[in-house]
């Protein structure tokens, strides 16, 4: 609404400006002779919007100035497209170039996020597997760290490696069992808490 108004006010006090002026148009039958005028937008092979260029009297009397292209080089001209330019300053802003190392801090950034959510319902979460025992709670067939890994990926759908995970023997009998996460070490880990675990129960079939 501002910036309608503030185009209808231009546009009057340039046709005033015009009218009252000799100047805009002492160019009639001067073949060769250029007016000074600012141009309210951006026109091809011409200027950029705010700038101030020569044109032939005939050109902007009647092509630039009727369709409010642009207007006497004036002070209170300059003025008023000075405030018109500010109402569509948001549309002229020019947007920033994102550059590789941008992009590559904002990846890593996603990256940490989605690692510190994983860690967070790894820790969280309690494995649950069932196996066959022999005797007493002795199990038939260890559990081992790929069979871990495979039951993080199908149980939580969280794909860790077998880095990650710090096992350094197969679990041969039924309980719970707390092991340790090799994680990065700038995932944040929660207050008072040392490391990143998953908690395994191993139950009988």
């Amino acid at each position: 609404m501002a910036s309608a108004r503030a185009a209808l006010l231009l546009r009057r006090q340039c046709l005033g400006a015009a009218a009252a002026n000799p100047y805009l148009f002492s160019g009639h039958g001067l073949r060769y002779r250029k007016l000074e005028v600012i141009l309210t937008t951006t026109i091809d092979k011409l200027g950029k919007a705010g700038e101030v260029v020569k044109v032939a009297p005939g050109h902007f009397r009647n092509h630039l100035m009727p369709k409010m292209l642009a207007v006497p080089n004036m002070d209170k001209f300059a003025i008023l497209i000075q405030e018109q330019r500010k109402l569509y300053q948001r549309e002229e802003e020019v947007v920033k170039e994102v550059t590789k190392e941008d992009d590559d801090a904002r990846l890593q950034e996603e990256r940490l996020k989605q690692y510190q959510t994983a860690a967070k319902r790894l820790d969280n979460a309690l494995l649950v597997l069932r196996r066959f025992i022999s005797t007493g709670n002795e199990l038939r067939t260890p559990v081992t760290k790929d069979e871990i890994v495979s039951e993080v990926a199908r149980q939580l759908n969280i794909n860790i490696h077998p880095d990650n995970l710090h096992l350094p023997s197969a679990l041969s009998s039924l309980g719970e069992f707390e092991l340790p996460l090799r994680l990065p070490q700038d995932i944040p880990r929660p207050e008072g808490k040392l490391q990143w675990t998953l908690n395994v129960k191993i139950r009988r079939k």
